[in-house]
């Protein structure tokens, strides 16, 4: 099995350029709030609880992220509580409301993710490893505390694989 760090690194290789960083900590959330509403209907009721796909995809990414790491499996697992919760609420509301909120925050938030890539100048990592797409919510999370100074080693561990984040001088604001 793969570790944190082999995960994260595979993931950080296809973002380093903080720009499309930037977009993945708008566009990330948007996407997996976009998921958590289409995918909470139908519900059945299991003792009180709306038992939905997902309820189920919410419970499996938090098995894989706590098998990686207790502390992060820990925070992403009570951020995907959040997700589903909110996605149960919004799934309760009328047809309209439902749908135009799960496909305008998944089509939104996909908008924001390439035009980060653009920057970049590199495919998603979903492309060559579906795993990204679980992967991706804890890069966000990853590089929120790192941005608060919190994980020192794991930073230092990921970009001695692959480098500093930077701004690629290729996509330059002046060629956008």
């Amino acid at each position: 099995m793969k570790t944190l760090v082999d995960h994260l690194s595979q993931y950080a290789d296809y973002h380093r350029d903080r720009r499309n960083i930037a977009t993945h900590f708008v566009g990330i959330p948007m996407i997996v709030f976009a998921v958590a509403v289409l995918l909470s209907r139908p519900a059945l009721d299991v003792a009180g609880v709306p038992f939905t796909i997902a309820l189920m995809l919410a419970v499996a990414s938090s098995i894989f992220y706590l098998r990686l790491h207790v502390g992060l499996g820990v925070l992403m697992t009570g951020l995907m509580a959040l997700a589903v919760w909110g996605g149960h609420r919004v799934a309760a509301e009328s047809t309209m409301v439902w749908l135009s909120t799960g496909v305008g925050l998944f089509v939104v938030g996909w908008i924001i993710q390439f035009v980060g890539h653009y920057y970049e100048g590199r495919k998603p990592a979903f492309v060559d490893d579906l795993v990204g797409l679980v992967v991706g919510p804890l890069f966000v999370v990853a590089e929120w505390l790192f941005m608060m100074g919190m994980m020192p080693s794991l930073q230092s561990a990921i970009e001695e694989r692959v480098g500093p984040t930077r701004i690629n001088p290729a996509k330059t604001p002046h060629q956008v």
